[in-house]
């Protein structure tokens, strides 16, 4: 008879568990994003508002800088406040309607998202280099299936 213990088989997780495991890997994942985007004075949200505007085709609303953010009309204002500051954006009064306001990168801005961009994608490398690939392709899949 063998003497080696069976190996049981894995119960899956409670639901509880597993939800707050996911919450916590993806505040763990976004932390290590926003920390790789500190060193810029840069963070995800200043970032993804300077690529809407960098791959937009010409100064975009704030009202549809807040419908790709999915957020409100102030916190668009806030952070286009704080890029408008750090002379990455500017403010254009917009030619068919002077209630809109419209936001227009800078050449700073720019070259700040085009530091950013570099910075996110290497921590990003660094992020799914930890996991080996049967690990990931798993993950990939699973969370396509919770995203349904």
């Amino acid at each position: 008879m063998n003497n080696r213990a069976r190996k049981r088989p894995r119960r899956a997780p409670a639901p509880d568990a597993l939800v707050f495991s996911l919450l916590g890997a993806a505040g763990a994942v976004e932390a290590r994003l926003e920390a790789a985007l500190s060193p810029l004075e840069l963070s995800l949200a200043k970032l993804g508002l300077l690529r809407l505007l960098a791959e937009g085709e010409q100064p975009l609303p704030l009202s549809e800088l807040a419908q790709h953010q999915r957020c409100v009309r102030s916190n668009i204002t806030q952070i286009v406040d704080r890029l408008e500051k750090d002379g990455l954006v500017r403010r254009r009064a917009d030619a068919d309607d002077r209630r809109s306001v419209r936001a227009a990168l800078t050449p700073a801005g720019e070259r700040a998202y085009a530091r950013g961009m570099r910075a996110l994608a290497h921590a990003q490398r660094a992020i799914a280099s930890s996991l080996r690939s049967t690990d990931a392709g798993s993950l990939q899949a699973a969370l396509e299936t919770l995203a349904r």
